[in-house]
């Protein structure tokens, strides 16, 4: 088995507590996903198809001053607390409290680490931070972690540090981690927020990308949860067991001993009825290459429940056994209470890379409904340890892309087609769970992956509705190349490392192809000799600059939950221009495409509202990307709003003083972080 539960059913009713899935309500927007399950929904109805393309500026606050760096991603979802908007911003990752009717900044709070901050494998401004609401409304607290993985608490109204947290309000993250590591050079750190529940502050970790593991070694991203108001810590979950936990015989050849990662670096859900914590856990040590740690390597790739007060884990299911695809968990878990077959169900349903939503009773851990271990391809790369089966899911369908076959490739033409069948023919084609291959010369170069290591859906996650039942997703329906190579003469660690675009001769694969522009290139020398009996191997996945596999690129897909059905989808997002101005299609009718992306939705009262990841040409000649408004019951487009950058963060919205406001991040393409927000008046 590779699933447990030893939770039971029995559930005490408890008094009325903040709702982990009835959205934000009351106007605020208090936790990152609107609550504490995520739904990232709001009841809001001010805003509505009648006007949404009406909407004009309100205010915007800008971040290019708040760093060294303006040109970053940023990222952030800003909160809403009692008319007072709170945000991380700027390349140092500031906090900032803003007057959320007109941006004014209210107080500013700037942290300085030093060389922790400087070596931090995640860097930057964040996605956002948390709220905690002090006894009648006194003593409220911001919450954030810093880059270089310290947890700092800040009195909300002046945004000074708490002086009974921790250290004069700060607890070093990389203190009391259940191994040691160094303070400046440690490979862990966090993007995402922390999450508080009742008096409980819960903090993940995040690691470097595990595509290049420096050694078969690395930091624990083991879980936490600490006292709000002390800082003291309360618990810690292993997301690698120790010898005598559960799950240590995962791990053969005491592998858990020194494999690292598992960390979960995607936001964590709360149900604070159940007490119960939801965390989304990452692959191990390294991400396509498992031989140095055989096994199914729980609780990597899993879904976690554990106690809210004493981190005890209730139940889990592992979502990938022994992963060699790098399909992390990346978004946080939605948390939905559901009618099913006339029975109201506590359900958990988790977005993943690979496009399934994987759905259980999140009291018990049970599937909703059945999903199936079905036998998958045994690979041949030496010393690698596989899995001879994998979980999927009978519902609901995948939402988007899985796997490649022939039938994928790019068809415009005749001659695009012929085009795409050659590149494609230097690679292994194969449904999802393909196992990667050791790159040859002549063929196969490697696998080629759908969702690439990408996804699928990443940390932006879904929405859900509670009204309706019904949960939204975006997807990037990506495609990419993966391959493993021997290492350099003399480097014994690892017998086989996988390939990155942009790392020299032992490269064989790497970000994958799609709309948005990524490629897989293969470098001079190793690979890419003259010598191969089949000719020039392809450089990269794009057939004269068009994306390898056909459109669409990327997609919203509305999931009912009530029957485990997808009731729509829609390509999201302009045709990129390479598509619409490439000569070969002149002349040539495609309907939109979307965009290869997937970005974060926020759903209210009558309308999704999703930006997008691109910017492309309008008629005038401008560059521009758009939020759009579309009708949640049909997926049909309400309205659009010009966004002078793409959308980079999740959109929000709230009301103070009877008006309603909609806030979405937005960076990159040359534009300095900002936050933008829309208002009727």
């Amino acid at each position: 088995m590779h699933k447990s539960s030893i939770f039971s059913a029995l559930v005490l009713c408890l008094p009325a507590l903040a709702g982990a899935q009835q959205g934000a309500t009351f106007g605020q927007w208090p936790s990152y996903g609107g609550d504490l399950g995520h739904t990232r929904y709001s009841p809001l109805e001010q805003i509505d198809a009648s006007n949404f393309s009406d909407l004009k500026l309100a205010w915007m606050f800008k971040t290019d001053n708040f760093g060294p760096n303006p040109e970053y991603r940023f990222q952030s979802t800003p909160l809403m607390v009692d008319g007072v908007l709170y945000t991380t911003a700027g390349s140092r990752r500031s906090v900032v409290a803003l007057d959320a009717t007109n941006g004014e900044i209210l107080w500013i709070f700037r942290f300085a680490e030093g060389l922790r901050a400087k070596n931090a494998p995640r860097q930057l401004s964040g996605r956002g931070l948390a709220f905690w609401k002090g006894s009648k409304g006194r003593n409220s607290r911001v919450l954030y972690v810093t880059p270089g993985y310290q947890l700092i608490a800040l009195d909300a109204l002046t945004g000074t540090p708490v002086p009974e947290f921790g250290n004069n309000g700060v607890v070093d993250l990389k203190q009391n981690l259940d191994q040691t590591v160094d303070v400046d050079t440690a490979d862990i750190g966090l993007h995402a927020t922390p999450i508080v529940a009742k008096d409980v502050v819960i903090v993940g970790a995040a690691h470097r990308t595990g595509g290049n593991p420096r050694s078969r070694e690395n930091v624990k991203g083991f879980v936490r949860g600490f006292d709000v108001k002390t800082g003291e810590r309360l618990w810690i979950f292993h997301t690698i067991p120790r010898r005598g936990e559960y799950g240590y015989e995962s791990w053969e050849g005491d592998s858990g001993s020194y494999t690292g990662n598992t960390g979960v670096w995607a936001q964590i859900s709360v149900d604070p009825e159940l007490d119960t914590v939801y965390l989304p856990v990452e692959a191990a040590t390294g991400d396509y290459y498992g031989a140095y740690r055989p096994g199914d390597n729980l609780f990597a790739e899993s879904l976690v429940a554990v106690d809210l007060h004493s981190g005890e884990r209730k139940w889990h299911y592992q979502l990938v056994h022994h992963g060699i695809w790098d399909q992390d968990i990346p978004a946080a878990p939605i948390l939905a209470d559901v009618t099913i077959n006339g029975r109201l169900r506590k359900l958990v349903a988790q977005p993943t890379k690979q496009a399934f939503l994987y759905v259980f009773d999140r009291i018990t851990g049970e599937p909703i409904w059945p999903i199936e271990e079905l036998p998958v391809e045994i690979g041949s790369v030496p010393g690698e340890w596989y899995s001879p089966t994998q979980p999927f899911p009978t519902k609901p369908p995948p939402y988007d892309r899985q796997g490649v076959s022939e039938d994928d490739l790019i068809d415009f033409s005749t001659e695009l087609r012929a085009k795409a069948l050659e590149i494609a023919s230097w690679y292994k084609l194969g449904p999802l769970f393909t196992p990667p291959v050791v790159s040859s010369i002549d063929g196969p170069l490697g696998i080629l992956m759908s969702p690439s290591t990408g996804g699928g859906t990443n940390w932006p996650g879904g929405s859900f509705d509670p009204e309706t039942g019904m949960l939204y997703v975006s997807s990037n329906s990506s495609m990419g190349a993966l391959g493993l190579v021997p290492p350099y003469p003399g480097q014994s660690d690892m017998a086989y490392i996988q390939g990155n675009a942009a790392t020299g001769p032992r490269t064989s694969g790497g970000a994958g192809s799609s709309a948005g522009g990524g490629r897989t290139e293969f470098q001079a020398g190793q690979l890419q000799t003259p010598q191969s009996s089949r000719g020039v191997p392809p450089r990269n996945l794009l057939v004269e600059g068009l994306p390898l596999q056909k459109p669409p690129y990327g997609k919203i897909s509305a999931i009912d939950l009530k029957e485990g059905t997808i009731a729509w989808q829609i390509a999201h997002g302009e045709t990129p221009d390479r598509v619409v101005n490439h000569p070969e299609l002149a002349g040539i009718d495609i309907p939109r495409t979307g965009q290869g992306a997937s970005v974060g939705t926020l759903v209210t009262r009558s309308l999704l509202i999703a930006g997008e990841a691109q910017l492309t040409t309008g008629a005038d000649g401008e560059r521009r990307a758009f939020l759009r408004a579309y009708d949640k019951a049909t997926g049909d487009e309400m309205g659009a709003l010009k966004l002078p950058a793409p959308q980079t963060g999740s959109p929000m919205t709230y009301s103070v003083d009877e008006e309603q406001y909609l806030v979405v991040a937005v960076s990159g393409s040359g534009y300095s972080g900002a936050l933008l927000a829309f208002s009727l008046d």
